[in-house]
């Protein structure tokens, strides 16, 4: 959530006056709300699909999969080429990027990298096309949207406080970033469970804490111009939530090739 101080928001922009000579007409303000969770709705959703076009375009094109993924002759295994690994791990160094530079870009700059990202990261999703059936990739993207749609409605509607999640979310994620590292070396089929089953609920919550996060920052912002900003990298947050959720319902219940 942005930082505000009393008379300007965390986008140097001035805050909106709630009272005295200028009044916020509330049917006006619903209106807009609406239309920012809309636009953001529609920018995550566009990402996704981009993203799976690309990890189509790459695991279907004989060309394209030549420039991330190679076979070993020695061992016959799927590996990814010096390209592929700039692929899956530049979004990394974009949303980084992007987090430390928010309030200096302009707005076609933040499209641009949030377009580079969703793209880049469909390289990495081919992957998976590899390893599960693609009858428990459709069924566990399916079961992942129901489960989005009904965790981010919750926090649209909740006028219960959900900041107190964040640091509580933000330290689980680190737990099974740290837990995944460890695995590497282990290999332990448990653990693996385990970080899978606390990362759906993690994901979880910072789905319904992120759509929040959104919302509230709407209110903060209103009637400055850097609402367009906000709406892309709030679908940012929720394109990351449901991806990982995704991802973590799949090695939970996906079918392996």
């Amino acid at each position: 959530m942005a930082q505000w101080d009393n008379n300007a928001n965390a986008y140097g922009q001035p805050r909106p006056a709630y009272g005295g000579a200028t009044t916020i007409d509330q049917a006006q303000f619903d209106a807009g709300l609406r239309s920012h969770m809309l636009r953001v709705y529609n920018y995550m959703a566009s990402g996704l699909a981009l993203s799976g076009i690309v990890a189509l375009a790459v695991y279907s094109v004989p060309a394209l999969n030549a420039l991330f993924f190679s076979v070993n002759p020695a061992t016959g295994r799927m590996g990814m080429t010096v390209l592929g690994w700039v692929a899956v791990l530049a979004p990394i160094g974009l949303i980084l990027w992007a987090s430390f530079r928010a309030h200096a870009m302009g707005t076609g700059t933040v499209k641009g990298i949030y377009w580079a990202i969703v793209a880049l990261n469909g390289v990495g999703f081919t992957v998976l096309l590899y390893r599960y059936t693609g009858v428990s990739i459709a069924r566990t993207f399916f079961i992942t949207a129901a489960a989005f749609g009904a965790l981010s409605l919750y926090g649209y509607t909740t006028k219960r406080s959900l900041a107190g999640m964040g640091t509580f979310l933000f330290m689980g994620l680190i737990g099974i970033l740290i837990a995944g590292l460890v695995n590497i070396f282990v290999q332990s089929s448990m653990l693996h469970f385990i970080i899978s089953a606390a990362g759906v609920l993690i994901f979880a919550g910072f789905t319904a804490y992120d759509t929040q996060q959104i919302k509230e920052q709407y209110s903060e912002a209103y009637g400055t111009d850097v609402q367009e900003k906000m709406a892309i990298f709030g679908a940012l947050n929720l394109y990351l939530d449901f991806v990982n959720m995704f991802q973590m319902l799949l090695s939970l219940i996906g079918d392996r090739e």
